[in-house]
């Protein structure tokens, strides 16, 4: 992956503030490559560091897998999750 794709999206992320939320597709608008949403999920797999938790898919599920850290998370944070869904109207 270029690190030019990877970088974007880092810058995306990082400024992501606490409390907010963002979907997969929205990080990959920002960045500049749309319809790369699927790589930004690799990015923050990859990239150590990331505030993860802050990414969604488009219908608001958590993280397969880590539904329970991700809502604790987002939680912590004033996010309202629930049935491991956050309500869309607290996205970007």
């Amino acid at each position: 992956m270029e690190s030019s794709f990877e970088d974007a999206v880092v810058d995306v992320i990082e400024r992501i503030p606490p409390g907010e939320t963002v979907t997969y597709g929205e990080v990959a608008d920002e960045a500049g490559f749309p319809g790369a949403a699927r790589a930004v999920g690799n990015t923050l797999r990859t990239v150590p560091g990331l505030p993860w938790w802050r990414v969604i898919t488009a219908t608001g599920r958590l993280v397969p897998g880590l539904e329970a850290d991700h809502a604790h998370r987002l939680r912590a944070e004033g996010v309202s999750v629930l049935n491991g869904r956050v309500a869309m109207r607290e996205t970007r």
